[in-house]
């Protein structure tokens, strides 16, 4: 039996001893200069079901990569110049400074800022905003149907396709989950043609011909048959639908929101720091 069974035994026994004590004794495994690796700072490595060799390897094998972390760590701290050991100390403190700083700002924006957005007012941004909101791509509406060519009664699915009425196109939908390859509306929202070239796995060329040309395109190779219903179109440079931008507004909103918050905390314990006296200038 090696050193790190007994060591682990002979933890368990303290530990049984020490927890009637309510004061456990740290247990010290290995040391490189004057840094020491104690037993609790081992993960817990021992779990149910892994025997005892495999428990033990686990643990000798984190003892060796902890060894060689810390004696790479302190040759480098050994041989690394003052100025670039100076830069490190700096770095170190202006990410401990961010990192407090973030978390009480999240924090606080948790508890405090609003976070609900109306209609009303994501309509608004828009009409004030609208010719921010210009298109950098076609985008469609669209219905995108793929049948196998054998499909029975496929006249029928063309008709119903070419459709607005909505029974004509609640009973395609219905005739579609039972022949199609894939039916798609696109939750009925707008969609960049980009999407659409790859369903079609083929580059439409000239989109805004197409588009102006065409509400309902029909390909046919030896196994399928692809059905598009064009619904409404929008092209590049015209100004997006209030749908297709909602949610970049939400985010813009958001963001606006969450800028002014921290400026106006920012501003609050500055101004309350000059009146306390706790924050002078010279």
């Amino acid at each position: 039996m090696n050193k790190i069974v007994i060591l682990i035994l002979a933890v368990s026994l303290f530990a049984g001893c020490s927890n009637k004590k309510n004061a456990i004794k740290r247990i010290p495994v290995a040391e490189v200069g004057k840094v020491v690796l104690y037993y609790d700072d081992i993960p817990r490595l021992i779990q149910s079901g892994i025997n005892e060799t495999d428990s033990t390897a686990l643990i000798q094998d984190y003892i060796n990569k902890w060894a060689k972390r810390e004696l790479l760590l302190q040759k480098a701290e050994d041989n690394l110049s003052p100025e670039l050991i100076a830069e490190i100390v700096k770095q170190l403190e202006e990410t401990r400074a961010s990192l407090v700083i973030y978390q009480y700002q999240r924090q606080l924006m948790l508890e405090k800022l609003d976070t609900v957005l109306t209609e009303s007012e994501l309509e608004n941004y828009y009409t004030a905003n609208e010719n921010s909101f210009t298109l950098s791509s076609n985008i469609i509406k669209a219905l995108y149907i793929k049948l196998p060519v054998e499909t029975p009664n496929i006249d029928k699915i063309k008709a119903l396709a070419r459709s607005n009425d909505q029974k004509d196109l609640q009973q395609l939908e219905s005739l579609c989950y039972q022949f199609a390859e894939k039916f798609d509306d696109f939750n009925e929202k707008w969609v960049s043609m980009d999407k659409l070239s790859v369903e079609l796995q083929q580059k439409i060329e000239n989109e805004d011909n197409f588009l102006k040309r065409n509400t309902f395109f029909e390909t046919t190779d030896s196994v399928s048959v692809t059905l598009i219903s064009i619904r409404d179109y929008r092209l590049r440079s015209s100004i997006a639908p209030f749908e297709y931008v909602k949610d970049d507004i939400k985010r813009i909103i958001w963001n606006t929101r969450r800028f002014e918050f921290i400026q106006a905390l920012e501003n609050g314990i500055y101004n309350e720091a000059l009146k306390q006296n706790s924050f002078k200038l010279y």
